[in-house]
């Protein structure tokens, strides 16, 4: 009964070993990858991705849409496979933090290439590149070189202007920009001055906007800095490049307080199953690595002193950034989404 029991024992003993060192396999099999839900474009981030796991080995599994991704990991709660959530801008990085979607990081490495700034305090977000909000004009039909956000609410643009919907989130983090800067009643009056000069409702995305100058639909619009980047470097579609070439690029209010830039970044998920595969992750994004990628590749400006922007985009001028503390573009963001649906912005001029 002794030897029997030793035998039992051992036996128990040893699969308990096994179990044991099989988690420890587990675990490291699982940190060789790494879960990523995308707001940016798979285009947009695959050069930095690839450099990530080139680097280190790690695989990255990414899952993008357009919108929805927040509440989704929400709804998933302690079961969620995310562990980094990429998005495309200051708000979206602050609603993760408010539905509980973060765990903060601590990294000195993430601390000494990114500005503190451009980090949330409790580091609940991290910044990775910098995106300039710029008008797009006619070569043609528009004489000026110089322009601000405020003068394009008055009525010499009557028709002229094209957009994408007010509630995108580019648009909403301009529109809190001028909430910060002018208070809310002046934002609301601009908000619906731009409405009356729009050429038809709002529709499509940056490109779009491009297109509709090309056709004669428009003379202006607003768009995001790396999207003529992208339009001009597109062989796979030759007629944006065609697009991009019938515009040029103007800096809103370089002359005053600057142009509105909004920023790009990450948060480390509350429940990360693979964690420290995240937090390479993050700290390869904003490493010198990362971000002269995100430079040169994706043609965004990038936020580690030192790098500096590709030679395409440094060619359409230089940036003065408005100096607007992200976190107030976080605050006024509500109002701002506010402000565009009480002015139905959607619907168009006159209506």
């Amino acid at each position: 009964m002794t030897i029997k029991r030793a035998a039992l024992g051992c036996a128990v003993g040893g699969a308990i070993v096994a179990a044991i060192a099989g988690t420890g396999l587990l675990q490291a099999e699982a940190s060789k990858e790494v879960n990523i839900y995308s707001y940016r474009e798979p285009g947009l981030i695959k050069p930095l991705l690839e450099a990530f796991t080139k680097q280190t080995g790690i695989k990255t599994n990414v899952v993008f849409a357009k919108k929805g991704l927040i509440e989704r990991a929400a709804a998933e709660g302690r079961n969620s496979p995310v562990d980094v959530l990429l998005t495309v801008d200051i708000k979206r990085l602050a609603d993760a933090e408010a539905k509980g979607l973060a765990q903060p990081v601590k990294s000195a490495q993430i601390d000494a290439n990114i500005p503190a700034n451009y980090r949330d305090p409790d580091g609940n977000w991290i910044g990775l590149s910098q995106r300039a909000r710029l008008i797009y004009a006619s070569k043609d039909r528009v004489k000026q070189d110089t322009i601000t956000y405020e003068e394009l609410a008055l009525p010499k643009w009557k028709g002229k202007i094209c957009a994408r919907s007010g509630q995108h989130p580019y648009n909403i983090g301009l529109l809190a920009s001028l909430v910060s800067h002018l208070g809310a009643e002046k934002a609301e009056a601009w908000a619906r001055g731009v409405k009356e000069n729009l050429a038809r409702k709002p529709a499509g995305n940056d490109r779009a906007q491009v297109k509709g100058i090309y056709s004669g639909e428009c003379d202006i619009a607003i768009g995001n800095s790396y999207y003529m980047a992208a339009m001009q470097t597109n062989t796979k579609k030759p007629e944006q490049q065609e697009w991009a070439n019938s515009v040029k690029l103007l800096f809103p209010n370089a002359e005053g307080r600057g142009t509105h830039v909004n920023i790009s970044g990450a948060v480390l998920a509350k429940h990360a199953p693979h964690a420290a595969a995240g937090l390479k992750l993050i700290e390869f994004l904003a490493s010198e690595e990362g971000q002269r990628i995100y430079a040169e590749r994706v043609n965004e400006y990038p936020l580690r002193e030192g790098i500096a922007a590709s030679e395409r985009v440094a060619s359409w001028g230089a940036l003065k950034a408005d100096k607007l503390p992200l976190e107030a573009i976080a605050k006024h963001s509500p109002k701002a989404s506010e402000i565009m649906d009480k002015v139905q912005f959607n619907l168009g001029p006159q209506s």
